[in-house]
């Protein structure tokens, strides 16, 4: 069988929640890529992932953090998991995230990923996103206790945003996910449907190009980007917030590892995380997920989120 067609079936088996399924499907290309990497001209590709299959008990494991920041976020999660087997454990994260993952449960050695290491590594090595699969774990037995990111220690060591917060409740915005992958992203127009919400202050968290929108919103939004553009200033905002209104990016990734409340825009056909025809998530307790009912219809979802919050007058 094609890798093309063992990735088709592995997506698919993951949006149904299958995990184990899932995981045959990575079998077929693991195990033979295991055995064939002894020879000396094998050569990796982009499909192999980085754990050679030996048991992580006892052993050094580093963890490497290869992917998006937001993957980074969502499978941190399994550090405590792994202390509890290996003999130490080692993280390689982004530059950007060191700040927010420093002092975490699981967590031996944070290392930065982007620097050279002075020898090579003799333990065990891990891509964060394997975990999963390294544990076997099943929808059901998903490690999804919240909040596992440090909160109380950002908030002793971060210092304030230097932000008179208003009385009435607290909502955050972001409307646009990185450039690789636009459909996941609204324009300020598209939340049209929030401005008959009242008694709500509205604060942008949006980072790059799309911040320089603000004025193109129909009610009022007050922008902290400019103080949150370190992840951990922009935790310490976010702990600060009755809710997050979010499209599929780090953000939400941040919100739900903080056990923050967060409202997730996905599109129609969403990535693999957040499964089909769910509006929960097994990896967040406190997501909820708001989908397009069809490509590029945001109407519907964000119309849905504004009724919500005048029920619930958050």
């Amino acid at each position: 069988m094609k890798d093309a067609d063992i990735s088709r079936r592995w997506l698919a088996a993951m949006r149904r929640g299958d995990f184990e399924s899932a995981w045959q499907q990575t079998d077929r290309i693991e195990i033979p890529r295991r055995r064939a990497q002894r020879s000396a001209d094998f050569r990796r590709q982009p499909h192999h992932l980085v754990w050679n299959g030996k048991p992580l008990r006892g052993k050094d494991v580093l963890i490497k953090c290869d992917h998006g920041l937001g993957d980074s976020i969502q499978f941190l999660r399994y550090c405590p998991l792994v202390k509890q087997l290996a003999r130490s454990v080692h993280v390689e994260v982004q530059p950007a995230l060191l700040d927010l993952v420093d002092g975490m449960e699981g967590i031996d050695h944070l290392h930065n990923a982007w620097s050279t290491r002075a020898e090579p590594w003799r333990g065990i090595e891990v891509e964060c996103m394997e975990l999963a699969y390294v544990f076997r774990h099943a929808l059901r037995t998903l490690p999804n206790t919240v909040p596992y990111l440090p909160a109380e220690r950002l908030l002793k060591l971060r210092p304030p945003l230097g932000i008179e917060w208003p009385k009435q409740p607290k909502v955050g915005l972001v409307w646009a996910s990185s450039d690789w992958n636009r459909e996941r992203s609204l324009s300020p127009g598209d939340f049209a449907p929030l401005k008959v919400v009242r008694d709500v202050a509205f604060f942008s968290f949006q980072q790059g190009r799309p911040a320089s929108e603000m004025e193109s919103f129909s009610f009022p939004v007050i922008p902290i980007s400019s103080l949150t553009k370190n992840i951990a200033d922009a935790a310490v905002g976010l702990l600060s917030m009755d809710l997050l209104i979010t499209v599929d990016c780090m953000m939400a990734h941040l919100a739900g590892a903080l056990a923050r409340p967060a409202w997730v825009l996905l599109k129609h056909e969403a990535d693999w995380r957040w499964m089909e025809q769910r509006d929960d998530s097994p990896w967040y307790p406190t997501l909820r997920l708001f989908r397009q009912p069809r490509d590029g219809d945001w109407k519907t979802p964000v119309s849905q989120i504004a009724s919500l919050l005048k029920e619930l007058g958050i």
